[in-house]
C-alpha cells in the first residue's frame, strides 16, 4: 500500500503537481436491526479505493477510484492533475497551505475486543432479548434496536514525504421504544436517541451499555409519556442533560466555529456563521462557566485520530474558554485567513470517494463542580430535560428550538412529575450566556454523533461531543404549545 500511494504522488509530480497527497482506503462495516422480532437491516460489507488530491498551478484537483493497482494509481493521478490545472484558470489566488512537520507513522484506535470477531449469534442474542422486554406491553408499537461497527485502514502519503497508516474503529449500539394511543405517539431511546452511542471503542463498548438492564424502564417511560402533562409554556431554570447538550454543543458551537463556513465556502448547505474572525478573542460566546474544547486525542472519540487527512497530527485546544471565543476549527489551506502558523487539524474526508473539508472535531463542555443531586436541590421548580428528539437552527447558527424526548418537574431535589412534548429554544450567545452551574466528572460522557452531514456532494463524518448535565437560568420552554 505504501508503495502503490508513493507512486500515484510521484506521478502527480511528474504531470506537474506543486504538492499531492494520496489516501488507499480499505473499510469494513457491520451493522444489524432488530424491530419487532425480525431482523429489518444486516449489512455486511467491506470496501477498497483510493483518492488523489493535488495542487497544480496553484488550484485544487481530485480523482479517486475503486480497487487499487498500479494502472488506476496512474491514470486517477494524472486526472487530478488535469482537474486542478483546468480549475486553474478561475481561481482567485493560489492555494496556500500552512507548514507542518513530515511523519512517517502508524496509529490505530484503542481497543479491547475486536467487534468483528464476536460471533453473530452473540449480536442477534442480544437484540432480541431487548426486543422481547421492550415489546412485554402491548402499548409498545415499535421496537427497534441496533449494533453497528466500523473499520476503516488508512494509507496516506504526501509529496512533503509524509507516510501515515492508521486504523479507526468505532461501535455502537442502542435502541428505542415507540408507544402509541389513540391520541399520542411518545418514544423513549437509550443510552441515546439516533441509535444509541457509538464510540471509537471496540465490542467492549457494547457490554458496558449494559443494554438489558435499562430496557424496562425505558418502556415504562414511553408509556407514562402518553398520559404524561405537556411541558407549560414558560420562562423557567432548566437543567439539560448530557447527551443532549452534546448535541446542543454541535449544532450551536461546532458547526458556528467551522471556518469555511464562517468564510462562506459552506453557504449553499446549512448556512452560514455568526462567529465572524473580528469576534475572535474579543467576543463573550457564554458565561465564565462556560469551558469548550476541541481534542481530537480525546480517549473514545469518533473524531480521535493520530492524523487528520491533511497530515496533521492531532492536538487539543479551546474553543471557548472561561465564556472568551476563542478558537476556530480549520484546515491547512484556510490557516492563514486568520493568521495561524499552523491547522488545526479538522481535514477529513467521508472516505476515499471524497476530498477533504472542515468537519467538527470532538468538542466538549468541560465540566464543573457540581454534584447532579445537589444541583438538582438547588434548582427547586425547575425542569430536567433528558434526550433530544428534534431540533432546528437558523443560516447563522443563532436562533434555535430543540425538543426531547422526555422531561421531568423537579420537587423536593428530584425528579417529579413527567412532562411530555418539552422543548426550549433561545439564541446561541444568549444560551451559552444563562449557563451558571455544570455537573463535575463523575456525571461527564463523550456523546458520540456518528451522522453528520456537510458539503456539496454531501458527506457524513463522526465526531464526540462530552458533558455533563448543566443549568441554564430562565431559559424560555414549552415554545409552540
Amino acid at each position: 500500500m505504501r508503495q502503490l500511494a508513493e507512486r500515484a504522488v510521484e506521478t502527480a509530480k511528474t504531470k506537474g503537481a506543486s504538492y499531492a497527497d494520496c489516501r488507499i482506503i480499505f473499510t469494513n462495516i457491520e451493522e444489524i436491526t432488530v424491530q419487532n422480532g425480525k431482523v429489518s437491516e444486516l449489512d455486511i460489507s467491506e470496501d477498497i479505493g483510493f483518492g488523489v488530491r493535488v495542487i497544480a498551478d496553484g488550484a485544487w484537483g481530485y480523482a479517486c477510484g475503486p480497487g487499487v493497482d498500479p494502472a488506476s494509481i496512474d491514470k486517477i493521478a494524472a486526472e487530478a492533475v488535469a482537474i486542478a490545472k483546468a480549475s486553474a484558470r478561475l481561481k482567485k489566488e493560489d492555494v496556500k497551505l500552512a507548514p507542518e512537520p513530515v511523519y512517517d507513522e502508524r496509529w490505530q484506535t484503542p481497543i479491547v475486543e475486536d467487534p468483528f470477531k464476536v460471533p453473530m449469534e452473540e449480536k442477534l442474542a442480544l437484540l432480541f432479548e431487548v426486543d422481547k422486554i421492550l415489546r412485554a406491553d402491548k402499548r409498545i408499537k415499535t421496537a427497534s434496536g441496533t449494533v453497528a461497527f466500523k473499520s476503516e485502514h488508512q494509507w496516506m502519503a504526501t509529496s512533503e514525504g509524509t507516510f501515515i497508516d492508521q486504523q479507526l474503529i468505532r461501535s455502537g449500539a442502542g435502541y428505542s421504544a415507540t408507544a402509541v394511543s389513540e391520541d399520542e405517539v411518545q418514544v423513549r431511546s437509550y443510552p441515546n436517541s439516533f441509535r444509541g452511542q457509538y464510540m471509537s471503542l471496540g465490542y467492549e463498548l457494547v457490554r458496558g451499555l449494559h443494554l438489558k438492564d435499562h430496557a424496562e424502564r425505558v418502556r415504562e417511560e414511553a408509556i407514562e409519556l402518553l398520559t404524561a402533562p405537556t411541558c407549560p409554556s414558560t420562562k423557567r431554570d432548566t437543567i439539560i442533560d448530557g447527551s443532549q447538550l452534546g448535541l446542543q454543543i454541535h449544532e450551536s458551537v461546532g458547526h458556528a466555529t467551522e471556518l469555511d463556513r464562517v468564510l462562506g465556502m459552506e453557504a449553499n448547505y446549512a448556512g452560514m456563521s455568526f462567529a465572524t474572525p473580528e469576534k475572535l478573542n474579543n467576543f463573550k460566546y457564554g458565561s465564565d462557566v462556560v469551558n469548550l474544547v476541541a481534542d481530537t486525542t480525546a480517549p473514545g472519540g469518533l473524531a480521535t485520530i493520530g492524523w487528520d487527512d491533511d497530515g496533521v497530527r492531532a492536538q487539543r485546544w479551546h474553543i471557548v474558554k472561561k465564556g472568551q471565543f476563542s478558537g476556530y476549527q480549520f484546515s491547512r489551506e484556510l490557516a492563514h485567513t486568520i493568521g495561524a502558523e499552523r491547522s488545526s487539524g479538522n481535514n477529513r474526508a467521508d472516505g476515499w470517494g471524497n476530498i477533504p473539508i472542515v468537519r467538527i472535531t470532538n468538542l466538549s463542555l468541560m465540566p464543573g463542580k457540581w454534584d447532579l443531586d445537589d444541583l438538582m436541590a438547588d434548582t427547586e421548580g425547575g425542569i430536567f430535560m433528558e434526550t433530544n428528539r428534534c431540533w432546528s437552527i437558523d443560516q447563522w447558527r443563532l436562533n434555535f428550538q430543540f425538543g426531547v424526548e422526555a422531561a421531568w418537574e423537579i420537587k423536593g431535589g428530584k425528579k417529579g412529575q413527567m412532562l411530555k412534548n418539552a422543548n426550549y429554544q433561545s439564541i446561541t450567545p444568549e444560551f451559552w450566556g444563562s449557563c451558571d452551574a455544570i455537573c463535575n466528572n463523575k456525571h461527564w460522557t463523550l456523546w458520540g454523533v456518528h451522522n453528520c452531514g456537510k458539503g456539496q456532494p454531501g458527506q457524513t463524518a463522526e465526531m464526540s461531543h462530552g458533558a455533563a448535565p448543566a443549568r441554564f437560568r430562565q431559559l424560555t420552554v414549552g415554545v409552540g404549545n
